[in-house]
């Protein structure tokens, strides 16, 4: 722990200048000034990239996973900040997104879990946009998504916007969705994370205890800092006011690992009727060193500015 302290102290210097750049990026807009994007498909990723440093890797047809996830997720120096498929929990896939449909998990995997069905990709040069569809395991389609994953970066934060319409299939009238209390957009963090991570959330609040060390806090955003190879990262999750149950609660837990996650309070399933689409839009910030509560809320206006509409 003493450790995990030094590495805070030693990134303050660093912090406090990264917060220039924060700031500008904030007065002057997401678009501005920014490195062009690269977008790079391979057989079964899509690498992403600016300025010849990497982003994300978006595992878009996996053949092992049972869902679509980005693989890999980058801070401006380059540390990657996410685990996959760790032995604990073979079914945590980087940065993913997953919840219940009518009883079916999407969340968990194997022999009760549903799959995420890619049926169209499409690249361009502002982002991947990917046609899913949600099949129990005995093939049905129980629901569909429209995906869009957004990149944006400057040298001081790599920034993406994820975006998901959720649809009844063609023939079904409604359909239930559910889950667990951390189901949603979540990431599984590097081990060396686990049992030091620290959170906080825009609410300046820690939130109830659901069991153990998991919490879940109402919040606009909730932010995570750990170290990774010797170095501090910080890593957000925005949360958007056109999102349903907007703010809603954010899963947090550092022990035995460190996970991370934005709800839709499953607590109160929800039906979704044919014809009435379920639009989300999430943000995912990464910085190198400790981010401060002001720092991440000027960086969370900014992303509120680039999206507009959910």
């Amino acid at each position: 722990m003493r450790a995990f302290t030094n590495l805070f102290s030693a990134v303050k210097i660093k912090s406090e200048l990264l917060f220039a750049g924060i700031l500008a990026l904030t007065l002057t807009g997401c678009a501005s000034s920014q490195p062009v994007v690269k977008l790079f498909q391979e057989a079964t990723v899509i690498k992403a990239s600016a300025a010849g440093r990497p982003l994300f890797e978006y595992q878009f047809a996996p053949t092992a996973a049972f869902k679509p996830y980005i693989f890999q997720l980058y801070s401006p120096d380059g540390v990657a900040v996410l685990r996959d498929a760790a032995p604990d929990h073979i079914h945590h896939h980087g940065l993913m997104f997953a919840l219940a449909v009518d009883g079916v998990t999407f969340w968990e995997e194997g022999k009760i879990g549903g799959w995420e069905i890619p049926r169209q990709t499409d690249v361009r040069g502002d982002g991947i946009t990917q046609q899913l569809d949600w099949r129990n395991p005995s093939g049905a389609t129980l629901l569909h998504e429209t995906r869009t994953i957004t990149p944006y970066t400057n040298s001081d934060v790599t920034l993406l916007t994820w975006r998901c319409r959720l649809e009844t299939p063609p023939g079904t009238n409604a359909v239930t969705l559910s889950g667990h209390h951390y189901y949603g957009l979540g990431m599984r963090f590097a081990p060396s994370m686990d049992g030091v991570a620290v959170f906080q959330n825009s609410r300046h609040q820690p939130g109830e205890i659901v069991r153990g060390d998991e919490r879940l806090a109402v919040a606009d955003w909730v932010a995570c800092t750990g170290p990774v190879d010797g170095k501090l990262v910080t890593i957000a999750i925005f949360d958007h006011p056109g999102n349903l149950r907007y703010p809603a609660k954010k899963f947090t837990m550092a022990a035995p690992f460190a996970y991370l996650s934005t709800t839709l309070n499953w607590q109160e399933p929800v039906q979704l009727k044919a014809g009435a689409p379920l639009d989300l839009c999430y943000g995912v910030a990464v910085w190198d060193g400790k981010m401060d509560a002001n720092q991440i809320e000027q960086a969370f206006q900014c992303w509120l500015k680039s999206t507009q509409t959910p």
